[in-house]
């Protein structure tokens, strides 16, 4: 199988989004009660999907992703509070902490050589870099075009700061009942399942708009047309 089949093969959005969120969300609110599996047998069968798929992905395609690791934590430390009975503020501040410390780790990579947004959109998979490179020299706004970068990376850690404070106000809303019980359970599968319309299609909105405000600096500072920009597929 070739690398770009294997990319296509990799790429199924519809069924990540079923197989870590949905299922999970559909088991801690349907199947806590003692008649089904019960609250803490509930808790582990709901946090195991996204364990098994994280795990599956790492041992197939062999690529270290520190954003999945935290997702690992992340579903660790959910499990211990839920297991251990802990006050759910616990859980908000959990809740906050992974994509807090994602927010902070790519506002670092701004004092670094490679920022983050200048790694995931300034490539040649993407953009005809040869191209854009030898316009930035010929018009002298290579200084220019990197202070764009660098305010685009100062612009994506702040959706993660805003995810931070959502994914805190909607765990300290919706997760009121204390762990262990099946009502905690219900509203975590609640919180997972309402999160991710209320906190990732907002920060997708906002990672759009950064993608748009650098094509729109490289246009304005190259005068290239968006074909020359594009690598083309």
């Amino acid at each position: 199988m070739s690398s770009q089949q294997e990319k296509q093969k990799k790429s199924s959005p519809l069924f990540e989004i079923v197989f870590n969120v949905f299922l999970p969300s559909f088991i801690l609110m349907k199947l806590s009660g003692e008649a089904q599996l019960g609250t803490v047998g509930a808790l582990i069968v709901a946090l195991s999907f996204p364990l098994i798929y994280g795990g599956y992905e790492l041992i197939r395609y062999r690529k270290f992703n520190f954003i999945a690791l935290l997702g690992f934590v992340s579903v660790l430390l959910t499990g211990g509070i839920g297991l251990l009975q802990l006050d759910t503020k616990w859980l908000a501040l959990k809740e906050a902490l992974i994509p807090g410390l994602i927010g902070v780790a790519v506002l670092a990579s701004t004092y670094t050589k490679y920022p983050v947004v200048k790694k995931m959109i300034f490539n040649d998979s993407i953009l005809n870099l040869s191209l854009i490179r030898s316009r930035l020299e010929e018009t002298g706004k290579e200084d220019a075009f990197d202070r764009c970068l660098l305010t685009s990376n100062y612009l994506f850690a702040s959706t993660f700061l805003f995810s931070s404070v959502m994914n805190y106000v909607l765990a300290t809303w919706i997760v009121t009942s204390p762990a262990g019980t099946e009502a905690f359970n219900e509203e975590l599968g609640r919180l997972t399942l309402v999160s991710y319309p209320m906190i990732a299609i907002p920060c997708i909105i906002m990672m759009l708009g950064i993608f748009y405000f650098v094509w729109r600096q490289i246009r304005a500072m190259t005068d290239l047309e968006t074909e020359e920009i594009f690598q083309q597929q």
